[in-house]
């Protein structure tokens, strides 16, 4: 595929790198020469000196037979801009970067699409709804639903009270299990586990199950004297602070601390009054003990910086909070922050490359996701009648190592998928496997 990316800023940066590994054809183009040679000269891919808003640079770059083209500048404006004349100039697909909730209503999908622009990604919403997915239970570290939450991802740190430890994973339990064990982030190695693999304690272990029995893997997992989280406290007051205060259950009371006071009085227009809103120093511990961080179940730091986000967190923990989570823009970070023992490790680059590796799969998929701290990708397929898939039972499809099937959901029930199971056409298959593999699997599907 040829994919121009617009923007070498820290999304488009991520994106290249990630895209290149592939062996795609990668144009970064950028009208700022420094930030493209801070880049260097490591990936197998072209820089290119011009402005993706103009129409003779975007024909110099090639658009016109571009597979994909993708703008993530941190303007929204020029994004939807450049996807509209590179649409135009003939590029097949277009993804813009935006930051406005309001493109993303349904009811302007027809029109942004008539324009030229094929989709939307807003990386602040997408990360606040993975904030919120994770603190909803304190004993996760991810959370991820599938149709609805008839088949669940979650991602949880064995301690010393799992059940399941030192156990190879084939003697856990017949066919009737009620979860699969899909991925194993042990120090800093992803495993998609066989049959004779264990868990270790401390390892991070990603499970698929039905809601019918979180409790069950709750309890293996030895996380039942976890707190629910009822209380909240933010440190920073961004972008993604004020959409994971919007999006938070009812039943949870929020507290936002930020040392700008423009930024509280904003924040005190447009977000509900149950929010409460505190102007100070969210590195000042005594202010945190003072506005009850003792009796917080859940800290979010959400600053712009990731070493103090990181700092915060483990602050947090030290004073008794079970869940935190950190806010870390800058990856090499992102495994210390694991090994510090931070508990949700967010990562709004990620992210978004997630869902714009979705568009370049010829497969049915609707869902990517990128398991921050472990190396590995989750997609859900939808199974077209005559594919490969449905050919065999799952023990004899010959899928490459390093890949297993999660689950599926059949008729919106969710269901754990064993070696004996003989997938469907019109199955939404959930597939883990590590890093960058999805391409190399999808021909299973398609």
């Amino acid at each position: 595929m040829k994919i121009i990316i617009a923007g070498a800023g820290a999304v488009g940066t991520h994106l290249a790198k990630l895209l290149s590994r592939e062996k795609q054809d990668i144009i970064l183009m950028d009208e700022n020469e420094e930030r493209l040679n801070a880049f260097g000269s490591n990936f197998d891919l072209m820089a290119f000196n011009d402005s993706p808003t103009s129409v003779s640079g975007l024909k110099e770059a090639g658009v016109e037979d571009a597979d994909l083209f993708i703008a993530v500048t941190p303007d929204e404006s020029r994004n939807v801009t450049a996807c509209l004349l590179a649409a135009n100039l003939g590029a097949q697909k277009t993804v813009a970067r935006i930051d406005n909730y309001e493109y993303l209503l349904p009811k302007n999908k027809d029109f942004f699409q008539k324009l030229g622009v094929h989709s939307l990604i807003y990386p602040e919403m997408l990360a606040a709804k993975e904030i919120v997915a994770s603190i909803r239970m304190s004993w996760v570290r991810q959370w991820w639903e599938f149709c609805g939450g008839a088949l669940i991802l979650i991602g949880t740190k064995m301690r010393e009270k799992a059940e399941i430890l030192n156990i190879p994973l084939h003697q856990l339990g017949g066919p009737d299990l009620p979860y699969h064990i899909v991925a194993i982030k042990r120090g800093n190695e992803t495993l998609i586990p066989r049959g004779d693999d264990v868990i270790k304690l401390h390892d991070i272990v990603y499970f698929t199950t039905t809601r019918k029995y979180i409790p069950y893997v709750r309890k293996v997992a030895g996380k039942e004297d976890y707190p629910d989280v009822r209380n909240v406290m933010i440190m920073g007051g961004s972008r993604i602070a004020t959409r994971t205060a919007q999006y938070i259950p009812d039943y949870m009371q929020m507290k936002i601390i930020d040392n700008d006071l423009s930024r509280c009085n904003r924040l005190s227009e447009i977000l509900d009054d149950r929010i409460m809103i505190i102007n100070g120093d969210g590195r000042d511990m005594d202010l945190l003990l003072e506005e009850g961080l003792k009796n917080t179940e859940a800290f979010v730091a959400l600053t712009g910086n990731s070493e103090t986000n990181i700092l915060a967190c483990l602050a947090a923990k030290r004073m008794g909070v079970r869940k935190t989570v950190a806010e870390v823009e800058n990856i090499d970070y992102i495994g210390m922050a694991e090994s510090l023992d931070i508990g949700t490790v967010i990562n709004k680059k990620m992210i978004a490359a997630s869902h714009i590796y979705q568009m370049m799969l010829d497969a049915d998929v609707s869902n990517v996701k990128c398991l921050t701290v472990a190396n590995a990708d989750v997609a859900e397929f939808t199974v077209k009648a005559g594919s490969k898939i449905t050919k065999h039972p799952v023990k004899d499809l010959g899928m490459p190592k390093g890949v297993t099937i999660g689950g599926l959901i059949r008729q919106g029930e969710g269901v754990v998928v064993t070696g004996n199971t003989l997938i469907q056409p019109g199955d939404h298959v959930v597939v883990f496997c590590l890093s960058m593999m999805i391409k190399k699997i999808e021909h299973y599907f398609s």
